[in-house]
């Protein structure tokens, strides 16, 4: 298993990370548990911040959706990055946490009033508007509030990136965003400009996620820059600001090599340039929006052994205490990961088991065949890579309480989020008066 970040292994035998010990982690809050490398999670944002707005006029907005907690949205504003949301729920997490609303942007290909009401009160800074509909809701919103709104417009290139089908995001065929060769997003343009209480500042595009070709950013920013030019000749508007989303891919199993950061920057910095000289146009302030590859490799989750089960010569499943619940990604769309046994580093891996998963499902698999030491009831097993879309698709199927989350910082292990109770699993539950009463009935029976 690759060391990321700050892991390490002690002379117990045990894997470190922010120069805490995994073990004693899990014995001290349990598992499953999330466990965030602080100081990788600084990193990542600074090489983002470093990477693009020292080299020209940008922003880096991080993408609230890989991961995003009240303690989150303090580091995230602290490092000088703005914010990604794309729901009232995340929203409603920036308010609370005291994020500056100058700072916010605002995506989702279905807003509701609701949603889009409390963005306008709130003052946010930016709204990616996905389709015809949401100007219009906008409109009469702002007008009833007072209030100019700016925005930018999600568009869709035309690109393909290689990734799985479910995280593709740039093709015609999705459900985001305004199609620039089927017409629709210069109908955006024109509407965007009639409305009154509509301040049209950019155009935006996601290709997909966990990208590994940088080429595709380049040909994004080409694509937006030409349809800005077709778009100021037949309308006289002027782009002031270009998203070209985020997407970019992080290290999860063998096999996989990711690009760097600043490869990213030296991709994407010097196409917007070369393509706003190309077709005339002022170069815009470039925005990107990172979220997996900030928050997954600072991430790991520890989970504890529990039933081992072999089948003879076909397979040994090895159970641990978490599973889809706290990490959907296998089941969904056959996530790679890699693991190993925190509290026995030093030993070598000489048997291959597959880590099961506790739901009653028989697709809720982590990893199939990983060569692992030999193992025991109570080892403790760490999953790197899982800062990113864990958490945040995590469910209460089965009704499985959610794990908690802490963050490590030079030794010191602190609580972000805390382990969900039984009573918090039936904290929305109601049962009819009349169903009460027949509980009542039988009960007395």
């Amino acid at each position: 298993m690759l060391l990321q970040g700050t892991m390490r292994v002690n002379d117990a035998g045990h894997l470190v990370i922010g120069d805490c010990d995994t073990v004693e982690l899990a014995r001290e809050f349990g598992t499953p548990l999330y466990v965030l490398d602080e100081q990788t999670f600084r990193a990542k944002c600074r090489a983002y911040y470093q990477a693009f707005t020292a080299k020209t006029n940008a922003d880096v907005i991080y993408a609230g959706k890989s991961l995003l907690t009240l303690a989150i949205c303090r580091l995230v504003e602290e490092e000088g990055l703005c914010l990604d949301v794309v729901s009232g729920g995340e929203l409603f997490t920036a308010i609370k946490a005291g994020f500056p609303m100058s700072r916010i942007y605002f995506h989702g290909n279905n807003k509701s009033v609701e949603e889009l009401l409390m963005g306008i009160e709130a003052g946010i800074h930016r709204f990616i508007v996905d389709n015809i509909r949401e100007l219009y809701l906008l409109q009469n919103l702002a007008s009833q509030k007072g209030r100019q709104v700016d925005i930018l417009l999600r568009l869709t290139p035309g690109i393909e990136a290689h990734t799985h089908d479910y995280i593709k995001t740039g093709q015609i065929d999705s459900k985001f965003g305004l199609a620039i060769a089927t017409g629709q997003a210069m109908e955006g343009v024109r509407e965007a400009l009639r409305l009154t209480n509509i301040r049209l500042r950019g155009l935006h595009c996601h290709i997909g996620s966990q990208i590994f070709e940088l080429e595709p950013y380049a040909d994004a920013a080409r694509i937006l820059l030409q349809f800005a030019r077709e778009a100021k000749d037949a309308t006289g508007w002027e782009i002031e600001e270009l998203n070209l989303g985020g997407g970019l891919g992080i290290y999860y199993a063998e096999g996989d090599r990711p690009p760097e950061i600043a490869d990213l920057a030296e991709t994407i910095i010097p196409a917007v340039h070369k393509y706003a000289r190309e077709f005339s146009l002022p170069v815009p302030k470039i925005l990107v929006e990172p979220g997996r590859s900030i928050a997954g490799p600072s991430g790991i989750t520890l989970y504890t052994v529990g039933t081992i089960k072999t089948i003879p010569g076909i397979r040994t499943y090895v159970s641990v205490d978490g599973g889809m619940t706290d990490n959907l990604r296998p089941a969904l769309y056959g996530a790679r990961y890699e693991a190993c046994v925190a509290n026995k580093m030093h030993m070598p891996s000489s048997h291959t088991v597959s880590l099961a998963g506790k739901c009653c499902e028989s697709g809720d698999m982590l990893i199939w065949d990983i060569i692992m030491p030999p193992l025991e009831p109570d080892d403790i097993i760490a999953v790197p890579s899982t800062g990113a879309y864990t958490y945040t698709m995590a469910s209460n199927y089965n009704r499985i309480p959610r794990p908690a989350m802490i963050t490590v910082l030079n030794g010191q292990a602190e609580l972000i989020l805390k382990r969900e109770s039984y009573d918090d699993l039936i904290r929305n539950d109601i049962i009819p008066e009349r169903l009460m009463r027949k509980v009542t009935t039988e009960a007395s029976k």
